[in-house]
């Protein structure tokens, strides 16, 4: 046979490889019409917003105080529906991350867990960034599963920065799965300087392109929503229902993108017992109260990529009559040996069960927020309710308590602002859009009645009512300081101290008080 010449070789290329690859576009063409379509029943099984829910919670709300979640009774429960499936797919529309285990591995655990759980697919949530895009970008790597997001790309170019979507395919189904994250949540929700290599588009037109490129070569198409408001932190947010958040922003978000069939939401952990309807376009909705405390579940029958029928509803994952899946214990039995030496010994006790609040004031936010003030010798000292992200415990405390409570690498900032930018922090904290701000060193009475930004009725700092144009030093934490959870107001300001990480001070006051209380009330009243 004839030697090739490198210079036959490329006129030889420049002549067949233009028709082998039109040959090859049209035979992918022909592919892509024949796949999907006929006719299926299957089920998705789906979480959000679990947050290293680790350890069942006590539901202190129900008679008898039943417990709830915890991975391994959750892994047991998502064996035991797909057994009872012919096809099944499992999703998590985001915010595993966040919690002592996430803390102290940067994610790992919550990824290994997933993994075992064998999730098929999972949507990016803001605190997945809570260690830097640099950390998620390390994780997402390491696991079998794609985590998806149509609209986060690296600043300044085209380039994205993970996987819009993906195709999944099991028992005949075609499953187009897309990921996005709204503006609100990647904005106000996530610390500017963990991101200030990437840039979040517009999530309605990049979400339509994927849905276009997906619609004819998939059966059904799953949307992994986090957007819209926060969730209320509060363990028993799912009873009080005037604190549930409002579905506004998913719901323009299902009516301005045509073609989805189900739109799994996070974000706002506003628990959906029964899936909701789009009236216009008629996508079906739905979203787990958060934290592993129900397991989603819908069935749905499928022809010619239109639904036809569907019975939704959310599984409560009763721990104490679900064993524990033994290859998830295993795991975090693992991780908790791992971190062990982290978490160290008894710290302290507490006489009292400590609560958050998400729209008042609440115990665990005012014990914050003194230890903040003290520390810095401030004024006044405002913290958000959002930060909080589980109750102290009565009696002994150790490490990884104070870390679930407060799990965010956030130090602890002095920031100088003028009377009336304290009011409108307050203000802001006051529209709820984010949970009431908590504090110390203050008197505020306020009225819910009215609109937002004039419910503030007095205010008084010090014993002092507050003065405009006087500078008051206030201590915060550095998310604040930069205009996190929507209070612009901090960014008026001028930071003129730091300190330590505000985990590692209330871990130090826990150990030197030996003993906690619930704080004296009468910081934030009704009018």
């Amino acid at each position: 046979m004839p030697t090739l010449t490198r210079r036959r070789f490329t006129q030889l290329a420049a002549f067949t490889l233009p028709q082998i690859l039109v040959r090859s576009h049209a035979r992918a063409q022909a592919d892509v019409g024949r796949l999907g379509g006929g006719a299926h029943e299957f089920t998705i099984l789906f979480t959000n917003d679990f947050h290293s829910a680790f350890r069942p919670i006590p539901a202190y709300w129900l008679r008898g105080t039943p417990r709830l979640g915890g991975a391994a009774h959750l892994a047991t429960l998502i064996e035991r529906e797909r057994a009872a499936a012919s096809t099944s797919f499992l999703l998590d529309s985001g915010d595993m991350f966040t919690g002592t285990m996430s803390f102290l591995t940067k994610g790992e655990a919550l990824m290994e867990m997933m993994t075992v759980m064998r999730y098929d697919a999972m949507g990016a949530g803001n605190h997945e960034f809570d260690y830097g895009w640099k950390s998620f970008d390390r994780a997402i790597t390491r696991v079998p599963f794609p985590v998806l997001c149509c609209n986060i790309r690296h600043r300044g170019s085209d380039v994205r920065f993970m996987r819009p979507y993906t195709i999944l395919e099991r028992g005949g189904v075609r499953l187009g799965v897309i990921g996005v994250m709204g503006l609100r949540a990647a904005h106000q929700t996530i610390m500017p300087s963990k991101v200030a290599e990437l840039e979040f588009t517009d999530p309605i037109a990049s979400a339509a392109a994927c849905v276009r490129e997906l619609r004819g070569t998939v059966d059904t198409i799953v949307v992994l929503g986090h957007q819209g408001l926060p969730g209320p932190m509060q363990t028993d947010a799912e009873n009080e229902p005037s604190i549930q958040r409002s579905l506004d922003e998913d719901l323009a978000f299902c009516g301005a993108v045509p073609g989805i069939d189900l739109y799994i939401a996070a974000h706002s952990h506003h628990g959906l017992e029964q899936p909701l309807r789009h009236p216009d376009t008629g996508t079906l909705l739905l979203q787990t109260y958060g934290y592993g405390t129900r397991l989603g579940r819908i069935r749905l029958k499928v022809k010619d990529r239109r639904v036809v029928a569907h019975e939704g509803e959310l599984l409560k994952v009763w721990s104490d009559e679900l064993p524990g899946h033994a290859g998830v214990a295993d795991r975090i039995a693992h991780y908790r040996r791992t971190v062990a030496e982290q978490i160290g010994p008894v710290l302290g006790r507490a006489t009292r069960r400590i609560v958050r609040k998400y729209n008042a004031e609440s115990p665990l936010g005012s014990f914050v927020a003194d230890v903040l003030r003290n520390r810095m010798k401030t004024d006044l000292a405002l913290t958000n309710a959002g930060g909080l992200r589980a109750d102290l415990p009565e009696g002994e405390l150790d490490r990884s308590h104070v870390l679930d409570a407060f799990p965010f690498i956030n130090n602890a900032t002095t920031v100088e602002l003028a009377g009336r930018e304290v009011k409108a922090a307050i203000e802001h904290g006051l529209s709820l859009q984010a949970g009431m701000a908590q504090a110390s060193g203050v008197q505020a009475t306020y009225d819910l009645r009215r609109p937002a930004g004039a419910r503030l009725v007095s205010l008084r700092i010090g014993g002092e009512p507050v003065a405009d144009d006087r500078l008051y030093r206030v201590a915060t934490n550095n998310f604040l300081a930069e205009g996190g959870d929507g209070y612009a107001a901090f960014k008026r300001g001028r930071v003129i101290a730091t300190d330590a990480s505000i985990s590692d001070l209330l871990i130090g006051h826990v150990r030197s008080a030996g003993a906690i209380d619930v704080p004296t009330p009468g910081r934030l009243l009704p009018a």
